[in-house]
């Protein structure tokens, strides 16, 4: 057969990024929802990351029928995982923008088309949207309004986006791709490695604007990344901790570490105990011996607080 689409000019305004593993079940529908933007200037690189499934065979008709898509196998040169696979694309990438999609999702029709509008009309480096979740099959029934409201992100956010107060999924943003040329994927982590980059790269100042529209929609499941993390899987928990103690050495490094921000890490480093995730913060926050000794006092007597705390909102709601 044929090549049926053939819309992509000779360097696409926009790289969409896809790695994969063992997703023939999803992979299809995820790229049938790419193919149906309303934008059509981009190109989509699969990144397989060494699956063992069919994936490869169920993908043939649509990568001879839309030369947009383009199959790669993660080269030795990157480390096995989400984010070596993710750098395996930025460094194929040949679009102005980067979006990075997981192979289980769904985008909006007007996902590329929207972002690409704010990115082209703004002094800015990323957009942020919406995304919301689902369960089982998907609904196709979408927003098409191009009216919504939204706010600027600079630096002064990257607290808000560290202490989840501001949410930064992977899928939910695009990107110039100027964000990319001194910040890339760290590739050992296996959990929370884009919420480690994506504050690392704004903190750098790199500024964007989020608009109030869902154009992702991601599908939840037991075998996702986020699904293992919230079953306390050790490999998801220890790239935690690790990803925690490197967002507080780059903003140390930036002079942008608050006290705020060290009292919230040094409460989440309780249930971290095993990774000495406590040790290694006070390590990397370099504190004096009265800092040190005024954290040490607050990280003992947590615990005793935290109960005190629970019984007391017990109480008051029983009341």
């Amino acid at each position: 057969m044929g090549q049926i689409f053939n819309t992509m000019s000779e360097m696409p305004q926009v790289s969409i990024i896809m790695a994969t593993y063992n997703r023939a079940e999803y992979i299809l529908e995820s790229l049938q929802s790419i193919q149906a933007q309303t934008f059509k200037d981009w190109e989509c690189l699969i990144i397989d990351d060494g699956g063992t499934d069919d994936t490869k065979e169920i993908l043939a008709p649509i990568l001879e029928q839309d030369s947009r898509f383009k199959y790669f196998t993660r080269t030795e040169n990157y480390q096995k995982g989400l984010p070596g696979s993710r750098n395996y694309g930025l460094d194929l990438a040949q679009g102005d923008y980067i979006i990075f999609f997981d192979d289980d999702d769904i985008a909006h029709p007007q996902n590329l088309e929207l972002c690409v509008l704010e990115l082209s009309k703004n002094d800015i480096s990323f957009c942020r949207y919406i995304r919301d979740v689902f369960f089982d099959d998907f609904h196709y029934k979408f927003d098409y309004s191009t009216t919504y409201t939204s706010f600027n992100i600079g630096i002064n956010d990257v607290e808000k986006i560290l202490r989840y107060e501001l949410f930064f999924n992977s899928c939910a943003v695009m990107w110039k791709r100027e964000c990319f040329v001194k910040n890339r994927f760290v590739e050992h982590l296996m959990y929370a490695e884009e919420w480690e980059l994506y504050s690392r790269i704004i903190s750098a100042g790199f500024k964007g604007i989020s608009i109030e529209k869902c154009l992702f929609y991601g599908r939840k499941h037991r075998y996702s990344l986020t699904g293992e993390f919230y079953n306390y899987n050790a490999v998801q928990t220890s790239s935690y901790a690790d990803c925690i103690l490197l967002a507080i050495k780059n903003l140390k490094e930036k002079q942008l570490l608050s006290n705020s921000l060290i009292r919230y890490f040094i409460s989440l480093s309780i249930g971290y105990k095993q990774y000495k995730l406590y040790e290694n913060i006070l390590a990397a926050v370099q504190l004096n011996r009265f800092e040190k000794l005024k954290w040490n006092l607050f990280y003992k007597t947590l615990p005793t607080r935290l109960l005190l705390y629970r019984i007391k909102k017990v109480i008051k709601k029983n009341i």
